[in-house]
C-alpha cells in the first residue's frame, strides 16, 4: 500500500509518500482501505512541528478517517467486509473518563495515523457511518465534531436559549454553530472577513463580527448580550484570544479551551476567572460514546458537515499548504480513494 510519511523536520517537504506493506489485522482488529481522511490544524502542527509539536519519525499523520472493512481478524463477529466505518480520534477510549493511556494513543501523534491507503484499527472502536453521509463527510467527524459536541452538550451541558460565542469558521467553529443552534441556542460568531461572516450566518449565527476591522470582538460580544457576556465560549485561539473570551463571557460562564491557533503559552488574566466565577474546561476531543450520541443526534436532524475543499491523496502537500494557508471554511479533506 501507499502512505505519507512524515520524513523529518522541514515541514511540508518531509512529507513523502511512500510504499508499505499492507498490514494483516490481529485478533480483535479489522483491516480498512481508506476512503477519507480530514485535516485538523493539529495534524499540520505534527506535519511542521510548530508550537513544540513533534513526534516519532518516521510516521503517519492525520488522525481522522473513514473506509471500508476488507477483512476481519480473529474473533471479530460484529463487523463485514463491505462495512463503512469512521474511525475515532482516540480508538482506546470507548467511554468513561479521560486518561493518559488514551491520549497517548491518540492517531497520527505519538503512533500512525490515516493518511494511507490501508490501516487495521480495533474492531470495537470503530462506529457505523449514517447512509445518508458521504465517505468524505464521515472523515470530518472524528476530531472537530466530537470536540464541539464535548465542549456543547457534554462539558457544556449547553440548554435552549443560552448565547454560545464562537471564534472563526474551521472545523470545530463550523460544527460548534451547527450544534449550538440544534440545541436551540443563540450564537454569535466572530470572523477574518465579511465573506466568512455572511457564510457564518447563511448557516444560522444569529450575529457576527469582523475582527480584522475591529479587533474588540469582546466589546462587542457584551454589547450584544445587553452588558452581560455570552454564557458559553468555544476558545480555539490561545493565548492571544483567552483573555478577550474571559472578558465576553458572562459571570458563572463557561469557556471551553481547545485550540492553540496562536501559542501555548501566555499571559491569563486568572483574576478575573476567579473574580466572575468562569469554568474553564480543557476539551481534548471525547469518547467513542460521545461521538456514538452525535451521530444519533446528526442523524436525527440530518446535519452535514461542511467541507471546504477535497484534494486527492497524491496532492496531500498541498492540503496542508491550504490549512497553513488559514482561508479554509469547514474542513479540508483528503479522498484517499480517486476523485
Amino acid at each position: 500500500m501507499k502512505a505519507w510519511h512524515i520524513t523529518g523536520i522541514e515541514g511540508i517537504p518531509a512529507l513523502q509518500l511512500v510504499d508499505l506493506p499492507s498490514p494483516e489485522p490481529a485478533p480483535g482488529e479489522v483491516l480498512l482501505r481508506m476512503q477519507a481522511v480530514s485535516l485538523n490544524y493539529r495534524d499540520y502542527m505534527n506535519v511542521t512541528g510548530i508550537r513544540g509539536v513533534t513526534g516519532p519519525i518516521p510516521r503517519i499523520p492525520c488522525s481522522d478517517g473513514a473506509g471500508e472493512v476488507i477483512a476481519l481478524g480473529a474473533g471479530v463477529t460484529d463487523w463485514k467486509v463491505g462495512d463503512r466505518v469512521v474511525v475515532p480520534f482516540m480508538p482506546t477510549w470507548l467511554d468513561g473518563g479521560f486518561t493518559q493511556f488514551h491520549s497517548a494513543r491518540a492517531l497520527g501523534g505519538a503512533v500512525d495515523g490515516l493518511l494511507c491507503e490501508e490501516a487495521c484499527l480495533p474492531a470495537n472502536s470503530l462506529l457505523r457511518i449514517p447512509d445518508y453521509l458521504s465517505m468524505q463527510e464521515a472523515a470530518t467527524l472524528p476530531c472537530a465534531a466530537v470536540t464541539a459536541w464535548d465542549a456543547l452538550m457534554v462539558r457544556g451541558q449547553l440548554t435552549a436559549g443560552e448565547t454560545v460565542l464562537i471564534l472563526g469558521s474551521g472545523g470545530v467553529s463550523v460544527f460548534a454553530l451547527q450544534f449550538a443552534r440544534h440545541a436551540g441556542a443563540r450564537v454569535l460568531a466572530i470572523s477574518s472577513s465579511d465573506e466568512k461572516c455572511a457564510r457564518l450566518r447563511a448557516l444560522g449565527a444569529d450575529a457576527t463580527h469582523n475582527y480584522k476591522t475591529d479587533p474588540a470582538w469582546d466589546d462587542w460580544a457584551i454589547a450584544q448580550t445587553d452588558g452581560l457576556g455570552v454564557d458559553r465560549v468555544v476558545e480555539i485561539g490561545g493565548p492571544e484570544t483567552l483573555n478577550r473570551s474571559i472578558k465576553a463571557t458572562r459571570f458563572g460562564g463557561h469557556i471551553a479551551l481547545i485550540g492553540v491557533l496562536t501559542g501555548t503559552a501566555g499571559d491569563v488574566q486568572t483574576v478575573q476567572i476567579l473574580r466572575k466565577g468562569i469554568r474553564l474546561d480543557g476539551i481534548y476531543v471525547g469518547s467513542r460514546a460521545m461521538f456514538q450520541a452525535m451521530l444519533a443526534t446528526m442523524s436525527g436532524a440530518q446535519l452535514r458537515p461542511v467541507i471546504d475543499s477535497v484534494f486527492p491523496f497524491k496532492d496531500a502537500p498541498a492540503a496542508f499548504s491550504h490549512i497553513e494557508g488559514g482561508g479554509h471554511f469547514g474542513k479540508i479533506v483528503i479522498s484517499v480513494t480517486p476523485l
